[in-house]
């Protein structure tokens, strides 16, 4: 029999994305592509555990912000607003399936490049967004971060969570996809390593789970 993708080739391997058998060379081509492939792929587990790590410098300056410093320093003090960050873009990937890692690093750094505007210059500039997907990521950011400064008023009579501190997180949060993301367009790596690292954490947006004793570096 041959291969369901390019009906050439001899299939070899069931495919979960396309419920089917295919080629090893389709798999390989087609994978996060043009293929949708579920986390729990076996052949996909295998690719990534064979991928080369992404370093700093393949990462898109754009996407990235190499001038920018984030220390460990400055992610132990802000632990628990990145954490709650991280746990709400995980949420998001739990109610949208069809959700993968660009459309979260896009609205990442559009979200970013706002802030990085909001504090060169005072003024409040937004990008278009290409998707109802990464408009609604932004507003669910947007409105965690507006939730963190209203209980921190609450409890010290002030806010101390700066424009500065929230870009740096984002920028943070954009190296840390880039990390675990393949890069390819469908790619959901970023998504399975927030899975991963919020295991227990319940799906209910009510629910409010523990944040993580460290945050992973990139």
């Amino acid at each position: 029999m041959t291969c369901s993708i390019c009906n050439l080739r001899k299939e070899k391997r069931f495919c979960l994305a396309v419920h089917g058998r295919i080629c090893p060379q389709c798999c390989g081509e087609q994978r996060e592509v043009t293929l949708d492939c579920p986390s729990e792929c076996p052949y996909l587990q295998q690719a990534r555990q064979h991928e080369k790590p992404r370093s700093f410098e393949d990462m898109p300056a754009d996407e990235v912000f190499p001038q920018t410093e984030v220390t460990e320093q400055f992610l132990h003090q802000r632990e628990a607003f990145i954490a709650g960050l991280l746990q709400a873009l995980l949420r998001l990937s739990r109610s949208d399936r069809e959700l993968h890692d660009r459309q979260i690093m896009g609205a990442l750094a559009n979200l970013a490049r706002s802030y990085q505007t909001l504090i060169g210059s005072g003024l409040v500039y937004q990008e278009a967004l290409p998707n109802p997907a990464q408009q609604a990521i932004l507003e669910t950011l947007r409105q965690l971060i507006q939730e963190f400064r209203e209980v921190e008023q609450q409890h010290m009579g002030r806010t101390t969570l700066r424009d500065s501190e929230i870009f740096q997180t984002l920028v943070f949060l954009l190296r840390l996809a880039n990390l675990h993301t393949s890069g390819r367009p469908r790619s959901r790596g970023f998504i399975d390593f927030l899975n991963a690292r919020f295991a227990e954490m319940p799906d209910s947006p009510d629910a409010v789970a523990e944040p993580p004793s460290r945050i992973i570096l990139p």
